[in-house]
């Protein structure tokens, strides 16, 4: 079935309302296969791009090259923590064995006019776009980043610079079955219709100390 802008599909909307991400111990082999993986990318790749720049690119990892990334990832992690434990090293030593094909997502900065934000929302898009074509390819998928994908040496390992930002690893492979739904929003807490002087429901308070706030000088005592 075809879908295009403005004509109703209440067979996407019903997807839509009920996917969920599968986490990635749960993938199992198959991969998706060539024609299944260009599928996928091209479908990811079809986003919102303001000034058609593609502010990203794609990276695949499949085979023995996650067991060469998964051995980086643990020396990486030992040399942080040397008195790191043999089943803390093996957890690290499998973060890309967990399923059999990962999809680095990379956000790149493009000269031109639209503001980086603008790009970087791109990426975002990009990676929900591929989760949810290998969904309709029948597999389960997980987007992750993980504490290397924001290492310098793990970065520069996989050969980006300073433009390059990863915008998530996308896990996919097989699911046998579908894990329980989670909680999800509760719209009357981030929804307003908005009127002047009304306030507004912005959701719960932001951690300002787990994460990290990408606007300089904002003063957190106030949130």
């Amino acid at each position: 079935m075809k879908i295009m802008s403005g004509v109703r599909s209440d067979e996407t909307l019903e997807y839509m309302l009920s996917r969920r991400s599968v986490m990635a111990q749960l993938l199992k082999e198959p991969a998706p296969s060539r024609e299944e993986l260009e599928t996928i990318l091209s479908a990811a790749a079809r986003v919102p791009d303001h000034g058609k720049l593609s502010p990203w690119y794609f990276l695949t990892f499949e085979g023995t090259q996650r067991v060469v990334l998964g051995e980086k990832i643990r020396d990486l992690f030992v040399q942080d923590n040397p008195d790191a434990k043999p089943e803390h090293r093996e957890i690290e030593e499998g973060r890309f064995t967990r399923a059999p094909l990962v999809v680095g997502v990379v956000s790149r900065i493009r000269t031109g006019k639209p503001p980086m934000w603008e790009q970087i929302l791109s990426s975002g898009a990009v990676c929900m776009n591929m989760v949810m074509a290998a969904n309709a390819c029948g597999y389960g998928a997980q987007w992750l980043t993980e504490w290397y994908a924001y290492d310098t040496r793990f970065r520069e390992f996989l050969g980006l610079d300073a433009r390059d930002t990863i915008a998530g690893f996308i896990h996919i492979g097989r699911v046998d079955e579908t894990p329980e739904d989670r909680p999800r929003p509760d719209l009357a807490h981030i929804v307003t219709q908005w009127e002047e002087g009304k306030a507004i429901n912005k959701g719960e308070q932001y951690n300002a100390d787990k994460f990290g706030m990408p606007l300089q000088g904002f003063d957190f005592s106030e949130i």
